[in-house]
């Protein structure tokens, strides 16, 4: 069963979660995209060094369920992981040649740029502050800023003007931060969402905001405790950062972003992970900029 688009939390959705966690295998591929062994780049491009190199490294959330969680053996799970191995499939890298490093939004454009991280694919806004550090290829999916709550929203919270004088808990340098910090609340900072909950339970804030979707993930692993607003207030394309000015690059991954929209292995890639809750949606158009 799928959550509807409201975001509604219900327990067979919270038992799809479970059971994802439970039996997803993070070497695995997303049907449809098995990994190409006939390829081949032009000599000096990114995407020739790293099939040379047979593996990849990509920074990815550990804390976000649906989207990058870590499994039982440290394995991240989720949607942006299914992204990242298509990707290394069009590179000929199988997915147990990626290497997954845990990015925070603190650290994204940091680690592109020392090169620690080949990309980043991390619930990753695209903004234009971002893009003169790093580069984007993308959107592959849009989500939208909103806020959790304790259930049964005591506080009577609708919408962020509501949270104007009172603490909230978001991730620094995260988006979402700065959106908040321009309706007057007062920002209680975390290194990563799963450090925002205890003080939601505490009282010692009275919310947590970030994307909608990263936030049914959370409701969903907290049954009964936790509930989203459903008010989203901000439009949030998520893209895939990679090395400023790697055109060659960029142009690559974009191409295998519309491929997968066109063949079915995204869809296939939201089926096995997000959509064991949320509903399809449509993928955004990439921008070529």
């Amino acid at each position: 069963m799928r959550l509807n688009k409201g975001l509604m939390i219900s327990a067979l959705a919270v038992s799809a979660v479970i059971a994802l966690a439970g039996c997803t295998d993070s070497g695995a591929t997303t049907p449809g995209a098995e990994v190409d062994e006939e390829i081949s780049f032009d000599a000096g491009t990114t995407m020739a060094d790293l099939n040379e190199a047979g593996t990849i490294t990509i920074g990815t959330k550990f804390d976000q369920p649906l989207f990058g969680l870590a499994g039982p053996d440290g394995t991240p799970e989720g949607f942006d992981i299914e992204i990242g191995k298509l990707i290394a499939a069009k590179l000929g890298i199988p997915a147990d040649k990626i290497v997954w490093k845990e990015a925070i939004s603190a650290n994204r454009e940091p680690f592109i740029q020392s090169g620690d991280v080949d990309l980043v694919i991390a619930t990753y806004t695209i903004n234009d502050d971002r893009k003169k550090i790093v580069s984007f290829a993308g959107p592959y999916y849009e989500a939208g800023q909103d806020i959790l709550v304790l259930a049964g929203n005591e506080e009577g919270i609708e919408g962020p003007e509501d949270l104007k004088g009172k603490k909230v808990c978001t991730v620094t340098g995260s988006t979402s931060e700065d959106n908040i910090l321009e309706y007057g609340a007062e920002v209680l900072p975390a290194a990563g969402y799963s450090e925002c909950l205890e003080p939601l339970r505490t009282g010692a804030v009275v919310a947590v905001t970030t994307d909608n979707v990263i936030l049914a993930g959370i409701a969903d692993q907290n049954e009964g405790e936790f509930e989203v607003v459903n008010a989203p207030f901000t439009q949030e394309p998520y893209g895939i950062g990679l090395a400023l000015d790697d055109t060659d690059f960029r142009d690559f991954i974009n191409d295998v972003l519309e491929e997968s929209y066109e063949d079915g292995t995204w869809d296939a890639a939201w089926d096995a992970t997000a959509g064991k809750v949320l509903d399809l949606p449509t993928p955004p158009a990439v921008d070529r900029y």
